[in-house]
This record gives structure tokens, sequence and C-alpha cells, in this order.
């Protein structure tokens, strides 16, 4: 039996993990890798890329960062999610604020630590990433439209860097960068929805309390449609392997997503809406690794 000190502990190393999003950040560490792997480093051995050091710390100078992230958000979003998400700011106040801003300034000291590893211009990009996440946190979520196109611009960011980094430009990476951006924007604006409540009781001037749910729902609809021209590209134009199985059941699932959308009333069904889009980003992280299936022997033994 553990004591009861134990049992604390325990549960503030589970509290400190739901702040930091831990599952978040593993499925975008995944997602970089076979970033790096399938789509902008497919000529290069597969050995060569997993076990490239300077990928390795771009990789967990962007964990660090993106963790250091949900702290602050986790800070300034406290009595607001208080309203939103009770349950999980309860679970997340047995680490005290303190606490929580010493890992902020820790984990994105360590991230320019990491990052002058590389190169000095890993240093000045992780410094903006750092910079703008705080921006984003502070004043900018609070304003209707912006906070969502920036808060998509940071959640791709990583990727970004891993972009710079291998320097591959071809048309097929815009297309899908394109597509994952709007998944992004769209997710966004389903939280706006699913955090109404909250929003208006915290004066956050989002699409949902500055314009009222029906526009919030009509430009979300506008999204999807933009989404489909992506898409379309991606299977008429491009070579992506067994992929084009993941994109057809995008296009299922945002049909019906829709339906529900223009039918959904309250939190509850806009936290499922929310939860088919999260599906779709992270199926479509799984699904890199269909582009072609076959390269991944032929480049163990290569």
């Amino acid at each position: 039996m553990l004591s009861r000190k134990q049992k604390l502990f325990f549960l503030k190393l589970l509290s400190l993990f739901s702040v930091v999003r831990g599952y978040n950040i593993l499925v975008i560490v995944l997602a970089q890798y076979l970033t790096a792997v399938f789509i902008l480093a497919p000529h290069l051995r597969l050995k060569n890329v997993v076990f490239d050091p300077n990928l390795f710390v771009i990789v967990l100078a962007s964990a660090a960062v993106i963790a250091a992230g949900y702290i602050i958000n986790n800070f300034y979003d406290k009595e607001k999610d208080l309203i939103n998400r009770p349950q999980k700011t309860m679970l997340d106040r047995l680490v005290s604020q303190q606490t929580k801003l010493t890992g902020y300034f820790l984990l994105n000291f360590l991230s320019v630590v990491l990052a002058s590893y590389v190169s000095f211009r890993a240093v000045l990009f992780f410094s903006v990433y750092i910079f703008g996440i705080w921006l984003y946190s502070h004043k900018l979520k609070k304003y209707p439209l912006i906070g969502n196109i920036f808060a998509a611009i940071l959640a791709i960011t990583p990727f970004f860097a891993i972009f710079i980094y291998y320097k591959n430009f071809e048309e097929v990476i815009f297309v899908h960068a394109a597509f994952l951006f709007l998944m992004l924007i769209i997710r966004e604006m389903v939280k706006d929805l699913t955090n109404l409540i909250g929003d208006m009781a915290q004066n956050y001037q989002t699409i949902p309390v500055v314009y009222g749910e029906n526009t919030s729902k009509r430009m979300i609809t506008i999204l999807i449609l933009l989404s489909c021209f992506p898409v379309y590209l991606l299977l008429t134009l491009y070579e992506i392997g067994f992929m084009f199985l993941y994109f057809y059941g995008c296009i299922l699932l945002l049909f019906l997503f829709l339906v529900a959308l223009w039918i959904s009333k309250d939190k509850k069904y806009y936290v499922w809406l929310h939860n088919i889009i999260k599906l779709i980003i992270v199926a479509g992280t799984f699904s890199i690794i269909l582009i072609d299936i076959h390269m991944i022997l032929d480049r163990i033994m290569w």
C-alpha cells in the first residue's frame, strides 16, 4: 500500500503531465519523426534520419517549448478553465503556480540551450517561437479569428523547424501543410464553441462570443470546403501511396462533421465535434507511414 505522501506525489506527477499535455507532446514528437522520414527526407537511409543528433535536438527543443507553452497557457486561462473544465482544472491545481512558472522558465531555457547545439539560427528560431507562444497566451487568444490563426501557426511551427532543417521545397509538402493548417484552424474554432460559457464569463472576444454561434459555424463550413482543395490535389496530382485511404476517410468524417455541426446546440455535442477533428489530425500523423510502406524495408537494408 502506498502512503498518503506517496499518493500525493503521484497525483502531482499526474497533474504536471496533465498541465503540459504530455500525450499531445508524444504525438507531436512522433509526427515530427514520421514527417522527416516519409515526407522531408525520403532519400536518406532510415537510420540516418532516426539517429540524426541534430534532428533529435530539434525535436527535443520543440517538445520543451510546447510543454512550456501549455504551462503558460494554463497559467493565463486558470479562471476560464475552472468554468469550462472544472475536473481537469482541479487536478492541475495540485501543482502550485510557482512550480508551474519555474517549470515554464526552465523548459524555455533548456530549449534555447539545446538549439545552440544545432546553430545560432536555431536559437533565434526557438526564441521567436517562445515569444510567439507567450504573446498568444497573454494577448492574442482573446481576439476573434486572429487568435485562431495564430494558434494554428504555433501548432504547425514544430514541423516548420524540421522543414527548415532538411530544406525540402517540394510542392507536395506545402499541400500537406495547407490541409493540416486548415484542420488546426477548424479545431481552434470548434474549441471556441466548446469554451463559449467560460469565454463569455472572462470576456474573451472569440468569434462565437462576438458574432454568435451561427457565424462561427458558417466560417467553419467555409474552412472545411477549402480543405477539400488540398485533399483533391493530393489525391489526383501527387504520389501518396496508400495514404489515399486516409484522405477518403477524412472526406467521410468531414461530411458527418458538417451535418453534426449544424444540429449541435450545446457543449457536449461540440466536444464530440472537437474530438472528430482531433481524430483526423492524429490519424494523419500515423497514416504518413502509408505513403510508402515498402520504402521502410528498402531503407533499412539500404
